[in-house]
């Protein structure tokens, strides 16, 4: 059944370098499908089925355990769309909205554009730009983005500081020459190299147990994946620097974690860091590249600091040609590379029409959940480090090229019985959670932690 998602699953578990004999531990479940152009609910469970059979793997490892039944490793494609919407029920409350009354997407001289401004200094890029109020909004912005070229208005929001795409469609993108860089990646860039074997190693029923995760991302990709291993056992301490806050997705995504903030560009902030990055197991990163380097924390420092490092990093337009440096989320690489396109033709519609979810950002963060795990394996019982590196748009290639969607109705909305029993106690008050969307045999998936507010942990392990 659902041969679409099995042949996604394929393609990504062998991106990540997986022996194909262990795909036969998948079982696939959930009838429905997430509308649109694309086949997002299939792409939705393979991602969420990599990530799983890399914990499979790698808990087979652990001493005690022993090689259980065929069916090893279950995904619900239903469960799967609804974590990448969402998968916190707040009970009597309110998440914080999660976008900027600014950005949207808005008609220029030649077609449309987007604007991300959710973040101050983005939005301030634009406002810049535009030539308008600290305070604009949507209402504000039009007239001033519908007098500008879509590309002249990107390049000069992007040269400022800010975030914008302009709406291309997939075959203009392949011939761009960022397209066409990203093309020439492997879903998954894995770099190997010999080191010390590491103290830890898995445990059984909670194969990260003891496992030390230093997160150092923002939206979403990056702690979509950092939840899904501390849903595996793993101790997750996420560093963010001092303002920064994602108000409307914070409570989603910090579950199972530790928060807390540091200034890497103070001696005193970069030498706590230095700390912490020497005590961990796993180091999860999504600034830009080179970002870290001029911090003077390039891949052989942070390696140096602590020999046999998984480190795995995202960025949101590869890692090779002109753009590979540029700021990006998942709703402008949908712009640029053809996604929202598609999704204008697809419906008949008048303006972009985006995937239903973020699936670039969520399927992304399981594949990184995957090389993270993968790399565990391979570091216990080869003795070697692994450096891997992922990105938004090489991602979007992947669904892009997919086959359109099998028809199928509409996923059933949520309800009762998709929901864990017991309730969650956030800063921001009640919460229930969808189930998750993967059962592996022997394995407790349960996170031992509330989410949690930016800044709410010291900058230690516990």
């Amino acid at each position: 059944m659902f041969p679409l998602a099995r042949a996604l699953s394929a393609q990504m578990w062998a991106a990540l370098g997986g022996d194909p004999a262990r795909l036969g531990r998948l079982r696939l479940q959930g009838e429905g499908a997430l509308p649109g152009a694309f086949a997002v609910s299939d792409f939705a469970a393979a991602a969420v089925a990599c990530a799983a059979l890399a914990a499979d793997e790698l808990h087979g490892l652990a001493p005690g355990t022993r090689a259980g039944d065929a069916a090893a490793v279950r995904v619900d494609r239903r469960l799967a769309a609804l974590w990448f919407a969402e998968s916190l029920r707040p009970q009597g409350w309110q998440a914080p909205p999660a976008r900027d009354t600014l950005t949207g997407d808005y008609p220029c001289a030649d077609g449309w554009i987007r604007l991300h401004c959710n973040a101050p200094h983005h939005r301030a890029a634009a406002c810049r730009v535009l030539g308008l109020q600290a305070r604009a909004d949507s209402v504000a912005a039009a007239p001033a983005v519908a007098a500008w070229k879509g590309v002249e208005l990107e390049q000069a929001v992007v040269e400022q500081g800010g975030c914008a795409a302009q709406m291309r469609d997939a075959a203009t993108w392949s011939a761009h020459v960022q397209g066409a860089a990203v093309r020439a990646q492997p879903l998954v860039l894995r770099a190997e190299f010999p080191a010390a074997v590491a103290a830890w190693s898995p445990a059984a029923g909670r194969p990260l147990r003891g496992l030390r995760v230093l997160d150092m991302t923002r939206v979403l990709a990056g702690p979509v994946s950092t939840r899904m291993l501390a849903g595996l056992g793993a101790t997750v301490l996420r560093i963010d620097p001092p303002s920064w806050e994602e108000p409307g997705v914070v409570p989603d995504v910090t579950r199972g974690k530790r928060c807390a903030r540091l200034d890497l560009k103070t001696p005193q902030g970069r030498e706590a860091f230095e700390q912490l990055l020497g005590g961990a197991d796993v180091f999860v990163h999504g600034l830009r590249p080179g970002a870290l380097d001029a911090l003077g924390l390039d891949a052989a420092t942070r390696q140096g600091l602590r020999p046999g490092l998984v480190d795995v990093c995202l960025d949101a337009y590869g890692w090779s040609g002109p753009w590979a440096a540029r700021r990006g989320f998942d709703s402008l690489v949908q712009m640029s590379c053809g996604i929202a396109e598609a999704g204008m033709r697809h419906a008949g519609a008048s303006r972009p029409v985006p995937l239903p979810v973020q699936a670039l950002d969520h399927a992304t963060g399981y594949l990184i959940a995957a090389a993270v795990l993968r790399a565990l394996s391979q570091r216990v019982q080869r003795g070697v480090g692994t450096h891997a590196r992922l990105s938004l748009a090489r991602s979007g290639a992947l669904l892009l090229d997919a086959p359109p969607p099998e028809p199928r109705e509409a996923h059933a909305a949520s309800g009762e019985a998709d929901l864990e029993p017991a309730i969650e106690h956030t800063p921001w008050g009640p919460a229930r959670r969808i189930r998750a969307p993967w059962s592996i045999d022997g394995v407790d998936t349960r996170w031992e932690l509330p989410a949690a507010e930016l800044g709410s942990s010291p900058a230690r392990w516990p």
